[in-house]
């Protein structure tokens, strides 16, 4: 690995402004805006993905393919991804750090404590917690009604036994009461974190959260708890973004994590916009399949940040179309063209989502070992024949060099093509409006099903006057529906929102579709154990 002054260096960031962790990562001192302000904005590249299998397709692998490969033709490019969370870690998808020769390093500090940001995230929101239920043991001044508290406190860990708990179970003073942990990166913090433009935004934004509501009703902000100033130096290194660096030796910035399934799956605004004004080309990515992460990228995350993306790229892999064409999942390495054309019209519909953005978007094929000449061919030939811009990855094995095909074609479209980026919908019409033109438009739903509570919920909120907030919506990143087992394009289903609730704070309202989860459980042979065998 080179020397993090040297990576710094060569992303255009002087010596002054690096924080080193030792000599292979480092944090950026945010008093670099001030000599940046002035300088116009890169091009921003959005990486997504179809509906991908349990494994995930690569979109993290393709962003860091595509840096490499830019710097492979000559072209400066800097690359912001997310912060991994330990519940994938040592769960079902291991690292999140790619993969093969298309890897940002080192590898297992950032995949585990890296430069503490998560453990910050993790005692704020837990503090937050704590000052709540001591409030109420030392009298309850602001009246707080224990059964309608909703700050969740967190662990950034996969615990299925921490999603109903008992809180007070002993305590003489309090009376025992139901609770539930979120992981961390699901909690309106990381949010917060991750949609702030700067230390002063994110101060003021969680004085906005909402944590509970009083006897009378009436909803019960952070700043009466008195104690934004201690979150605030509990935070204080979080705000500065990670600085490391792929295998090739090309710099990324990586800087807060929210799952795209339960939360809005993209890094932070300070980072990407640090990095507009620090390339000439930036490239990112939001979480899980186009209909989650790059929905909320392109409908929460631009306006807040007041970015556009200039064009997309659409990972799609064999062999996640097979799966949508019906072929198991454990048989997944044998050929089949037929199911492949099958799991064709999975790829059409995600396309087509991202047409009603009017962004300019280019199909990467990311290449698995086990994909034959044949299906490959087959596939580029459906991109051809409908005239979707198509290129050839293959940087797991081949690194930079493996994405040089990819590079030129999104070059290409970013010097011919223009983006006339819009979000999908208005934010003055109404919350259940909103939620029902995402499940309609990007999910295809044939009609939205509410609880009873959650249209109670969302007149609630739009009394509140929180009407104009954009909308989260929580779902399985495997279905275009709220059930995971529903594969391919499907059509003729309905989308249940069961609970919505506010983050005042982040600036939007989360609908929670189908039996999603905001604490995920572990698998029955979770990745932590199979690192005993490494």
């Amino acid at each position: 690995m080179r020397n993090i002054y040297d990576v710094a260096s060569e992303a255009g960031i002087k010596k002054e402004y690096v924080i080193p962790y030792g000599l292979d990562k480092a944090k950026i001192d945010l008093k670099i805006n001030e000599e940046l302000k002035d300088k116009s904005n890169g091009k921003l590249v959005l990486v997504t993905a179809i509906t991908p299998t349990k494994a995930g397709e690569g979109k993290t692998t393709t962003s860091i393919a595509l840096t490499d490969g830019l710097h492979k033709i000559g072209v400066n490019s800097l690359l912001c991804l997310r912060e991994p969370s330990l519940g994938p870690v040592f769960g079902l998808k291991g690292g999140a750090t790619g993969g093969g020769l298309a890897s940002v390093v080192p590898s297992e500090d950032i995949n585990l404590h890296f430069t503490g940001d998560m453990h910050a995230l993790t005692s704020s929101i837990n503090l937050i917690s704590a000052v709540i239920d001591n409030h109420i043991f030392q009298g309850n001044e602001l009246r707080i009604d224990p059964s309608r508290i909703l700050w969740k406190r967190a662990l950034d860990m996969n615990d299925r036994a921490l999603r109903s708990v008992t809180v007070n179970q002993d305590e003489k003073k309090s009376a025992p009461r139901h609770d539930e942990f979120v992981i961390t990166v699901a909690s309106e913090m990381m949010a917060i974190l991750c949609l702030s433009r700067d230390e002063k935004d994110f101060i003021n934004r969680i004085k906005q959260i909402v944590v509970a509501y009083n006897l009378d009703g009436e909803p019960v902000k952070l700043e009466q708890l008195r104690i934004s100033n201690a979150i605030y130096k509990l935070m204080k290194n979080a705000f500065n973004p990670n600085l490391v660096q792929t295998l090739e030796g090309n710099p990324c910035l990586i800087h807060g994590g929210p799952f795209a399934n339960i939360a809005h799956g993209c890094n932070s605004i300070i980072a990407t916009k640090m990095a507009l004004k620090l390339a000439p080309i930036v490239v990112t990515e939001a979480g899980f399949g186009a209909d989650l992460g790059a929905e909320k990228f392109l409908d929460i995350k631009c306006r807040v940040a007041n970015i556009k993306p200039d064009a997309v790229v659409m990972v799609a892999t064999i062999r996640a179309l097979k799966l949508h064409g019906g072929v198991k999942f454990e048989e997944l390495d044998n050929e089949n063209i037929e199911a492949l054309r099958i799991g064709f019209a999975n790829l059409k519909r995600h396309m087509e989502n991202i047409a009603k953005y009017d962004v300019p978007t280019v199909i990467c094929v990311n290449h698995f070992s086990s994909d034959t000449q044949k299906e490959t061919e087959e596939l580029i030939k459906f991109c051809s024949d409908n005239h979707y811009e198509v290129a050839f990855c293959d940087a797991f094995s081949r690194g930079g060099m493996g994405a040089v095909d990819l590079a030129n074609k999104v070059l290409e479209t970013l010097a011919t093509k223009e983006s006339y980026y819009h979000p999908l919908y208005e934010l003055n019409n109404s919350l259940q409006d909103k939620i029902n033109q995402v499940c309609k438009e990007i999910y295809r739903a044939k009609d939205v099903i509410y609880s009873e509570e959650a249209l109670k919920q969302i007149a609630e909120f739009e009394f509140q006057g929180y009407r104009n907030l954009p909308v989260c919506i929580a779902k399985t990143p495997l279905s275009f529906t709220d059930n995971a087992k529903v594969l391919n394009a499907p059509d003729d289903f309905d989308i249940t929102i069961r609970e919505v609730r506010l983050s005042a704070g982040a600036g939007f309202v989360v609908a929670l579709t189908g039996s999603i989860m905001t604490m995920p459980g572990l698998p029955k042979v979770p990745a932590a154990v199979k690192m005993e065998d490494e």
